[in-house]
């Protein structure tokens, strides 16, 4: 199912419980993932080919995997011109019990403005791999 109103004339009504709508796809493109992980998220899994083969995920991946992300907040608005900042809280860190190498953390993420105000803030949870033994 498709939208029959344009998003500028959508209202509360347009819509209905139940009711699946399709936002279309795009292709994931490897310059593209590289792009913008080397800018906001430059883990070797991530940005580099020949590291990403030797972790659990056996080669690049995009920087949108994760279990899940909860009680996301929209609190005030992002302007142009604002200047933001995150911050991580680890939550819980939890090793997993089926697969040694890796384990589950839970973080909050609060993202703030410039004058210091929390405009946004989630939950997640990331698989992170474990530090080999020795």
């Amino acid at each position: 199912m498709v939208f029959n109103t344009p998003i500028n004339d959508r209202y509360l009504e347009d819509y209905v419980k139940g009711d699946i709508h399709r936002l279309g796809s795009i292709a994931v493109e490897k310059d593209e993932v590289i792009a913008f992980a080397q800018r906001f998220d430059p883990q070797s899994f991530h940005v580099n080919q020949q590291a990403a083969r030797l972790t659990p995920f056996g080669g690049i991946i995009a920087s949108l995997g994760s279990p899940g992300i909860d009680e996301l907040r929209w609190l005030k608005p992002v302007r142009p011109g604002d200047t933001l900042s995150a911050r991580v809280i680890v939550l819980e860190a939890v090793r997993s019990k089926s697969k040694p190498d890796r384990g589950a953390i839970t973080s909050l993420i609060e993202v703030s403005n410039q004058a210091g105000e929390v405009v946004m803030t989630f939950k997640c949870v990331n698989i992170i791999r474990r530090r080999p033994s020795r």
